[in-house]
């Protein structure tokens, strides 16, 4: 993990860490389950606490997307510059011919921002409630627990399903939203503030390439 100093006022934060597959279909969602894997190993050797916040399987052990907080001493300061797209080139378990596969996953890292941080309009947002599904999108459960939370300024939307309690549901969702959000204007300001560190974070739509993993 890359390790560098920085005036960040964000850095004794904790991190929402969330991974999404890219290009590669399957393969990307294989890669993108090896990563959150790998975070949750790096977490556990710095003695940091790795709580899962939702993981939307394939059903064959890759991960479309996952999120995860990540609980200790300056998690925000080492993991922020792990934003951005990681991609690997090896040769799947499914190839038969022994071709070499490029697949990618986005990594954005977002500082976890409480409620008195950072306040989050109620007017501003639409919170539907419906059942959890799975794989393949067969229901779950019998009640109404899953949250899908809409902000109408920005179109962002965050579905929470994992937990049985809806309360708790909405709770993560409202969480996600909220470091989303204040990721946006983190990074506004920090382009406003700094040409030289614009540089290093780009547009801010995390297409920068951040390092390949190559695999025989």
């Amino acid at each position: 993990m890359k390790d560098e100093n920085s005036e960040d006022e964000d850095d004794l934060r904790n991190a929402i860490l969330e991974i999404r597959a890219g290009t590669g279909e399957e393969e990307a969602a294989l890669f993108a389950a090896m990563l959150f894997r790998m975070y949750q190993k790096y977490t556990e050797r710095r003695n940091w606490r790795f709580e899962p916040i939702s993981i939307s399987n394939t059903g064959i052990g890759g991960y479309k997307e996952a999120s995860a907080l990540i609980n200790g001493t300056e998690v925000f300061a080492r993991l922020k510059f792990e934003s951005g797209a990681h991609r690997v080139q090896r040769v799947p378990e499914t190839e038969s011919s022994g071709r070499l596969h490029t697949s990618a996953a986005t990594v954005p890292i977002l500082p976890e921002v409480e409620e008195v941080d950072f306040k989050i309009e109620e007017k501003d947002l639409r919170i539907d409630v419906y059942r959890s599904s799975g794989p393949g999108g067969q229901s779950v459960n019998t009640t109404d627990n899953a949250v899908r939370v809409t902000h109408l300024p920005t179109g962002i939307i965050v579905i929470q399903q994992d937990k049985k309690s809806q309360h708790k549901n909405k709770a993560k969702a409202l969480k996600v939203l909220r470091a989303r959000l204040y990721e946006i204007e983190r990074q506004k300001k920090e382009m406003e503030r700094s040409t030289m560190r614009k540089s290093q974070i780009g547009s801010g739509d995390r297409s920068e390439r951040i390092r390949t993993y190559n695999f025989p």
